[in-house]
């Protein structure tokens, strides 16, 4: 049992020094090696269909969103950056690859206020962002 513990110990040590992006590609290939979802905590709600109105009633009840960071003028890079780091919590090397290499993925999985928020707070650092109901 003690040998359970420390490789439990271990693996909560070793996955707590990993960026947010490897944690991002970690759930990623955890979702495709056992073929799940994996879904904010919590009891799942399912909604009813709508009756009406298709795509567009879908897209607007939309709970989690994906932003994308679709462009970032170069005069304005740094503010951008330095707001990158702060919703994501990469490191700077991280933030500033992101950033150049624009259209990029900011947040897998957002909730409308948090989405609406990283995507003001980009927004008045001067970059075009993106968002897309999930």
């Amino acid at each position: 049992m003690a040998t359970q513990e420390q490789n439990i110990e271990k693996l909560v040590d070793t996955l707590s020094g990993l960026s947010v992006l490897d944690l991002s590609k970690l759930k990623k290939a955890l979702e495709e090696k056992w073929d799940v979802k994996a879904a904010a905590g919590g009891p799942v709600m399912m909604a009813a269909a709508p009756a009406a109105g298709g795509a567009d009633a879908a897209a607007e009840e939309a709970t989690d969103f994906v932003v994308t960071l679709e462009e970032s003028p170069a005069d304005k890079k740094i503010a951008v950056i330095k707001v990158i780091r702060e919703v994501t919590g990469l490191g700077l090397k991280e933030a500033k690859e992101l950033v150049e290499g624009a259209p990029k993925v900011v947040k897998e999985s957002a909730p409308k206020a948090e989405a609406e928020e990283i995507k003001k707070k980009l927004n008045d650092a001067g970059a075009k962002v993106a968002l897309k109901g999930v």
